[in-house]
């Protein structure tokens, strides 16, 4: 237990240097969130264990399903927004249509142009329909 603590500590040290504080502490707070309250040294922390990851693959999973394949057709960066032919959009409830959204981020735009093929997410933002992921 002791090496792997070391491990971990060394790591985060380097985490730390690397990348700075913030990181570090984004990483103190992941891990305390998921390794505090289980130890994996007993059958039982193991089993907690593998229901963590199990919950994690599950949201891994949930955030793929909220992905929908799309055409862009237009670019507007004067209004930011974009004009898309998707298909459905379980998370909000929608079929397979052509509709406008806004960009979370008007920088995404500047990688769209009609005609590409991506996978994107959207969500009800201020009451409009908004790309917050695009790949």
């Amino acid at each position: 237990m002791k090496i792997i603590q070391s491990s971990i500590t060394s790591g985060l040290l380097a985490l730390t240097l690397s990348f700075g504080a913030q990181v570090s502490a984004q990483v103190n707070t992941l891990a305390a969130e998921t390794h505090s309250d289980h130890n994996h040294s007993t059958p039982e922390g193991m089993q907690k264990h593998q229901e963590l990851l199990q919950k994690d693959a599950q949201a891994t999973q949930a955030t793929n399903d909220a992905m929908a394949d799309g055409e862009v057709r237009k670019v507007d960066q004067s209004t930011g927004k974009v004009t898309i032919k998707h298909g459905p959009l379980p998370n909000l409830g929608m079929g397979a249509m052509t509709m406008v959204f806004r960009v979370a981020d008007p920088a995404m735009l500047d990688k769209l142009k009609a005609g590409d093929k991506i996978r994107f997410q959207a969500d009800t933002i201020k009451g409009a329909l908004t790309l917050t992921k695009i790949e």
